[in-house]
């Protein structure tokens, strides 16, 4: 193990020792709030702390195995006990030499620092790009690969605002997805996806190319989300368009809301309520601000140093759809994979699995060298 590690894991086990003597306090069993904070706190550093534990344990009965075989190879009466026990002891190190790279290679992880976002629900919003009719046909495609993950996953969809194109496809749809750490899951699907195929509406069998963009927002806490001003924003209200029935259709629940400073727009008609469409528009709003203020900040640390993953802006064309050859290419780690009908049907564990790989790779060179701090 490297000795920036080791320095790292020790703060650990000295945090711990502080954190147990915290939690007994009486004015911190007072205060929930203070005492929740801490509580989580002690549970991840608990986990690190003792695996550094047992990495120190295996460590230790290593060396002990490793001198019992040195001795063992030495000149003895016994030979055939030497020979038993000399088995003994290189099985015990061998299995002793498993478990540190285990536990070694489990406490870089572990190391990593974490996103605090990555545990939230996220919003996932789909838009058709250059390409026209083809380019939302896509965007329909995209949105179906992502909610049959959901569903292999577990994570529950709802489509929160969709504006539907001529041929069935989408102009825009955004889908709330509830789960087990959904955005650090999806987090890096932000930015340009092409697609490469025989459109539909193609009749001498040419090969076009569209595109759509994807961002995927973190939900807003709503403890600690953006305050607005309600001066700063424009509600109007409309008659809802599409399917629906009659009674969608002529009422104005429909409702769009304008941040004014910004110019950032979100609207909801899915819902025959006026109110809740007003609550759903209200939510994407918040979720739209803040990753506006995240890329912001993102962009200034990639003008000092450029991610692999990259920033996720939109601009950003990070993958390419090529149904001919039935490959999917991750521009940002090199990826490339022949599955790309499975991958449309929401078989996403290998690529998102990459892209986390690598994410860590970046974080452990940013550890190595002190650029991040734990």
């Amino acid at each position: 193990m490297k000795p920036f590690m080791q320095t790292q894991l020790e703060r650990y086990a000295v945090r711990l020792a502080e954190l147990d003597f915290l939690l007994a306090r009486e004015d911190i069993l007072k205060d929930m709030q203070q005492f929740m904070a801490l509580s989580r706190e002690h549970a991840d550093v608990a986990v690190i702390a003792s695996r550094w534990q047992r990495y120190q344990s295996a460590q230790a009965e290593l060396r002990q195995a490793q001198e019992m075989v040195a001795e063992t190879l030495l000149p003895s009466q016994s030979v055939t006990a030497d020979l038993e026990m000399l088995s003994m002891a290189q099985a015990e190190v061998s299995s002793l030499e498993a478990e540190s790279d285990q536990l070694d290679a489990e406490l870089q992880r572990l190391l990593l620092p974490k996103d605090p976002q990555d545990a939230r629900n996220a919003y996932l919003e789909i838009r058709a790009g250059t390409g026209g009719d083809e380019s939302a046909l896509f965007a329909a495609d995209l949105l179906r690969m992502y909610l049959r993950h959901a569903e292999k996953v577990g994570w529950k969809c709802e489509i929160m605002s969709e504006s539907e194109s001529e041929l069935g496809g989408y102009k825009e749809v955004v889908v709330r997805i509830e789960g087990d750490k959904v955005y650090g899951a999806l987090r890096f699907e932000s930015g340009g996806h092409r697609v490469q195929r025989v459109p539909t509406t193609e009749s001498q069998g040419r090969i076009h190319t569209s595109a759509c963009t994807v961002a995927v927002m973190p939900e807003p806490d709503p403890h600690q989300s953006i305050e607005i001003n309600a001066q700063d924003l424009r509600i109007d209200t409309y008659r809802a368009s599409g399917a629906g029935g009659q009674h969608i259709n002529k009422t104005d629940s429909a409702v769009r809301i304008t941040h004014l400073p910004t110019g950032i727009v979100a609207e909801c008609q899915d819902d025959r309520s006026q109110h809740r469409n007003k609550a759903k528009a209200m939510q994407v709003l918040l979720a739209r601000i803040q990753e506006k203020d995240r890329l912001e900040r993102s962009l200034k640390e990639a003008a000092t140093r450029k991610g692999l993953i990259g920033s996720g802006d939109r601009s950003d064309r990070i993958r390419t759809y090529n149904f001919p050859q039935g490959r999917l290419s991750d521009h940002r780690i090199n990826l490339t994979l022949y599955k790309l009908s499975q991958i449309m049907e929401g078989d996403l564990k290998e690529v998102l699995t990459a892209l986390q790989h690598a994410r860590e790779s970046e974080l452990m060179q940013d550890l190595e060298i002190g650029g991040l701090v734990v």
